[in-house]
């Protein structure tokens, strides 16, 4: 591991005072355990949610537990465009910089739902819900550089196969939960390969990661899919058993946070991580012709206009 790592943790001792965070998907799992561990590390944490009850009983965790009270809740539905540009006009009226972006929030192997703006909800939230509220920050993390753009993938983008279905993005046709989902993590390390590039020279650096097989709230609709297919049906049946196997939030948090953190990862950039070490991602996720193209086709449907 690097030597920000001891012990399969990060280093307590790296400090972020006069940082500012943001994470999505803040109010449980991965994201909760995320922001206490950076608001102990001194940065000033903005937790971005759909559920605002929930999240202000997020916030009042990360605030105990942390010790810290610079913590804001915002609030920010990422299956919404009309959402995410009102957070984001929102956020840079209120805040002076922002060092630290974690893409956290997510939805996996959902029934065949739709978003505000009608896309299928894996491809809308997890891809196109972050690609724009991205390019909306980008002038304040590029004003606040060097900063870090952290996004959550998996390593169920192996399973995408080796192509996008380019044809059909938004699954119109022969929905299957496990499929879409798969589809999604790989368009999220094409988001953060072909981003990387366009911030070359502007100290602004992504990173992807998968952070394991973590016991969260992330993995519920699993076994819930109306007509559901065997992949789907084995999934459900399995899940269960296979519980005990997981590894809890505080431990699939840390490669999020050594993303966030790592001094020795401030000229890395693009890269995919797990266990808090570079891993090689899909032949397809490392194709630049594929990324390009998933960001124009993205632009295009989220209206960002550069």
């Amino acid at each position: 591991m690097g030597k920000s790592v001891i012990g399969g943790r990060v280093d307590s001792n790296i400090k972020m005072t006069g940082k500012t965070v943001l994470v999505t998907g803040a109010n449980a799992g991965l994201g909760l355990v995320s922001c206490i561990d950076l608001a102990r590390r001194g940065a000033r944490v903005v937790m971005a949610c759909r559920n605002m009850d929930k999240g202000n009983q997020a916030k009042q965790r990360v605030m105990q537990e942390s010790g810290s009270e610079n913590v804001e809740l915002m609030m920010l539905d990422l299956s919404s465009f009309a959402s995410i540009r009102t957070f984001a006009q929102q956020f840079k009226e209120k805040e002076q910089r922002l060092d630290v972006l974690m893409n956290n929030a997510g939805v996996m192997m959902c029934p065949q739902w739709t978003t505000t703006d009608g896309f299928e909800m894996q491809f809308g939230t997890n891809h196109l819900g972050h690609f724009l509220l991205t390019n909306l920050l980008l002038d304040l993390l590029k004003s606040s550089a060097p900063s870090r753009v952290v996004i959550l993938s998996s390593s169920a983008h192996y399973n995408a196969g080796n192509d996008l279905n380019w044809e059909d993005l938004n699954r119109t046709k022969n929905y299957t939960s496990t499929d879409a989902y798969a589809h999604s993590k790989l368009m999220n390390l094409l988001f953060s390969r072909e981003l990387s590039k366009r911030l070359e020279g502007t100290n602004v650096t992504t990173y992807s990661l998968h952070p394991g097989v973590v016991d969260t709230e992330l993995a519920r609709h699993i076994g819930t899919i109306p007509n559901p297919t065997c992949t789907d049906r084995l999934l459900g049946c399995c899940l269960p058993c296979f519980k005990c196997c997981f590894i809890s939030p505080d431990e699939g948090a840390q490669t999020q946070i050594y993303c966030a953190v790592a001094p020795e990862l401030e000229k890395e950039t693009g890269k995919y991580y797990t266990d808090c070490k570079v891993k090689t991602e899909s032949r397809a996720a490392r194709n630049d012709d594929f990324a390009k193209r998933l960001w124009d086709i993205s632009a295009q449907y989220t209206g960002w206009n550069e």
